[in-house]
């Protein structure tokens, strides 16, 4: 499975999306990346974006922007990002990738959904995520709708510690969603990503 996280200028948001994924899931078959609907080309992470991924010891230095394209949105299984204009942008950008593309806390909301209602199948992290995909039109209008979270680009250090906070929220019902359906189901069963 290709999870792809975009923002707009892939410097903030959604490197710290790639990172922390990438980071939860190291060791598993998951392939995490990102880029921008309106990407700088070959930047750094934003400073203060990598002060964050610093204090909780993932290595950011290495991390280079890049824009989103069709063809690199056509790779991915699921996309996730952090406003509603950058949805409709992808959208836009790649029409066949409508229902693979999500606001990352309306994907956290479906996950917890899925979990719940026990919806959640398979045997691997790209089984049960792909099974929460495969849900999601059955359950719209069912799940919360989220806010955006804010692009803290120029704006002060709580602005995007608030918007780490909310993505690595997010990352984290996702992922406790998968464990939660090995729970209900069987105790024998490995309750890892």
């Amino acid at each position: 499975m290709h999870i792809m996280f975009v923002c707009t200028g892939n410097i903030c948001r959604s490197p710290i999306g790639e990172l922390l994924m990438r980071h939860y899931l190291a060791g598993t078959s998951v392939v995490v990346d990102s880029a921008g609907t309106h990407g700088l080309t070959n930047h750094a992470i934003d400073p203060f974006s990598r002060e964050l991924m610093d204090e909780v010891g993932i290595e950011s230095r290495e991390f280079r922007s890049r824009r989103l394209t069709a063809d690199m949105a056509r790779s991915a299984d699921l996309i996730l990002c952090f406003e509603k204009e950058q949805l409709a942008d992808i959208k836009t950008l790649a029409p066949t990738m409508g229902r693979r593309v999500f606001l990352l806390p309306d994907f956290a909301n479906l996950a917890t959904s899925c979990a719940e209602r026990g919806l959640i199948q398979g045997l691997t992290v790209p089984k049960r995520m792909e099974s929460i995909i495969t849900q999601a039109p059955r359950l719209v209008g069912v799940i919360p709708t989220s806010d955006d979270i804010e692009d803290p680009h120029r704006k002060s250090f709580d602005v995007f510690e608030r918007a780490c906070e909310q993505t690595n929220a997010a990352i984290v019902t996702i992922l406790d969603s998968l464990r939660k359906h090995y729970r209900r189901r069987s105790s024998s069963a490995i309750a890892q990503y």
